[in-house]
């Protein structure tokens, strides 16, 4: 949910503005309304300064550190980035005399000093590669000759020339500017250079604590810096104006502390024209799906938080994609075993594998094989699972349809809550009137389908909705408007939905179609695998390499399309048919 906020106006002395920003950062709950980005000279310096420090921290994120640090002078950060791109210019100078190398062994350990004593005296060496095949006895008889070395398809050779018109009927290649012993002292001394910058690199790490608290502490000079030049001058410059939002829950702390400055500031209830930041609150479950609204936009400040329906919704969606216990297993090992790396994501990861399990549970699949056919399964266990086909189809595939339906209509359902709430129940009949037609058609639907109402109580009740429907959606749905403009509004809107409803509920195929590929995938990696078994012995090394390594590819496949797919579903068709926007910004309050 969307946190209350108090809009906070400030009226100060120009020269206390400094000293009354470091005591609102020191609180930590204020957010000045500022630009965050940078605004001028200082501010680019400033954020130039913390992007070093950044990508010097980043760069040693796989750095392993050393047991002892010597004392390192100079600026860390600098001597970090400067270490790494050092180390980078080495490896690629290594890779080119690697290479460089590999191609002068072709013509065996020579010495430079040599081919040019040679030239001085007026023999020069010509060096060439020819194919083994197309070369030409005559050749040797034509030209001073001497093949060097035959790798099998080529022929490396050289040709003595002290004529000045020489002429040889192939493409001449540079002779060898270094020897082989040259090249090999200098990779061993790069080797060397690569080794100590590692090393360098290694006792740097131990200082990443250091790097950390400069960077935070450029970050929070930065901020301060943005939120005093966000400040309205007056009175000539003698006082200075801000604007700033808090939570309504610290009002109360705040006013105690705020008394107590030379300053003097207004509050008020924030409202949607004031643009207040947006603050999210939510359970510990439904926190973990933030990122996934963030990934969006927060909601405006009348809008609803649409987190709460994203945590259930992406959850289903991401274990229907997925569809197997056995991955959901994997996905919770991993989420524990990488609980250190994975930070934040890591429980978010627990959960979508917790719910990919029972999700594949119900559909009754364990890494590709249907747990239906396991004969030691009792039948009670066998019972919980779903049956593969509903009314005649795949049941997957009708259960993906009526996720999708449901999906929709809360959307709708949603979007005319949301609209009474802001608009008024007036204002909001068109609303009203697609979302009776739809939602309401949906259960008379269902409930005469499982057979509680009968054909004639239906058939009253899908006129009735019809017609309350229809005035709202044709000649009630703008009161401030001509009925007949309210009409062909109608009519548009009517077209425009009976189009794009049906693409919607058909879109949530993908949720059958994505665990269809996977299952189907793993399938051929267990046949391969079996076939690859036999009658056993060997063949059990090469079955448990194809299963693991085929399972493996596809978890990583499906995790893929489990993510985007779902996020789409939300992001589109939920969002879509709910009228959320998310244009909110983020509260993001000065603090150290």
């Amino acid at each position: 949910m969307v946190t209350e906020m108090t809009k906070y106006d400030f009226i100060l002395l120009s020269g206390d503005a400094d000293a009354f920003l470091e005591k609102l950062q020191s609180v930590g709950v204020m957010d000045i309304t500022r630009s965050m980005k940078p605004i001028d000279e200082k501010s680019e310096k400033l954020s130039n300064r913390a992007e070093i420090y950044r990508k010097a921290i980043a760069a040693l994120k796989e750095v392993e550190p050393a047991e002892f640090a010597e004392k390192t002078y100079g600026d860390l950060a600098v001597n970090v980035l400067e270490t790494v791109k050092g180390k980078e210019e080495a490896l690629n100078q290594l890779a080119q005399l690697n290479k460089t190398l590999d191609e002068n062994l072709a013509w065996g350990r020579f010495n430079v000093n040599d081919i040019k004593r040679l030239a001085d005296l007026g023999l020069k060496l010509h060096f060439y590669k020819a194919k083994t095949t197309s070369m030409d006895p005559a050749w040797k008889e034509q030209y001073a000759l001497s093949e060097i070395a035959t790798d099998g398809n080529y022929t490396y050779f050289v040709v003595v020339s002290d004529q000045e018109g020489y002429d040889f009927p192939m493409k001449e290649l540079p002779a060898p500017e270094k020897d082989c012993s040259t090249l090999e002292k200098e990779i061993a001394a790069l080797k060397d250079d690569i080794e100590q910058k590692d090393k360098h690199l290694a006792e740097l790490k131990c200082h990443e604590g250091d790097l950390r608290k400069e960077m935070d502490r450029i970050a929070s000079k930065l901020d301060l810096h943005l939120a005093h030049a966000a400040g309205e001058k007056a009175a000539e410059d003698y006082i200075t104006v801000f604007e700033g939002f808090a939570p309504a829950s610290t009002e109360s702390s705040l006013r105690e502390m705020l008394d107590q400055e030379n300053v003097f500031y207004v509050t008020d209830k924030a409202k949607v024209d004031d643009n207040p930041p947006i603050k999210l609150k939510n359970n510990k479950f439904v926190s973990m799906f933030e990122l996934l609204t963030d990934m969006y936009g927060r909601p405006k400040y009348d809008e609803f938080d649409p987190t709460v329906f994203i945590s259930i919704f992406f959850m289903l969606f991401f274990a229907f994609c997925m569809g197997d216990m056995g991955y959901g297993l994997v996905l919770i090992i991993a989420g524990l075993a990488l609980k250190k790396v994975l930070g934040k994501i890591a429980p978010l990861g627990i959960t979508l594998g917790i719910a990919t399990t029972v999700v594949g549970f119900l559909f009754h699949t364990f890494f590709s094989v249907d747990m239906l056919t396991w004969s030691w399964l009792p039948e009670a266990v066998k019972k919980c699972m779903l049956p593969s086909t509903i009314a005649g189809f795949d049941g997957t595939m009708v259960l993906a349809i009526i996720v999708g339906i449901v999906h929709i209509c809360l959307a709708m359902i949603v979007k005319t809550y949301q609209s009474t709430k802001v608009k008024g129940f007036a204002n909001s009949l068109g609303t009203w009137g697609w979302t009776l037609l739809i939602v309401g058609g949906v259960i008379v639907g269902g409930l005469a389908l499982i057979g509680v109402m009968d054909s004639v109580v239906t058939k009253w009740v899908i006129i009735g909705i019809g017609v309350l429907s229809a005035l709202g959606i044709f000649f009630l749905n703008d009161l401030h408007r001509n009925p007949l403009k309210n009409f062909g509004s109608g009519l548009w809107e009517t077209y425009n939905t009976a189009t794009g409803l049906l693409g919607d509920v058909l879109s949530y195929l993908r949720l059958y179609a994505l665990g269809l590929a996977g299952a189907k995938l793993g399938e051929a990696f267990n046949a391969i695998g079996l076939q690859a078994l036999g009658d056993g012995g060997v063949g059990w090394v090469w079955f448990i390499l194809i299963v693991v390594i085929g399972h493996t590819l596809n978890v990583a496949m499906c995790v893929l399309g489990a993510f985007v797919h779902p996020l789409r579903l939300n992001f589109l068709e939920f969002f879509k048919n709910s009228g959320y926007e998310g244009s909110g910004r983020t509260y993001k309050p000065l603090k150290t």
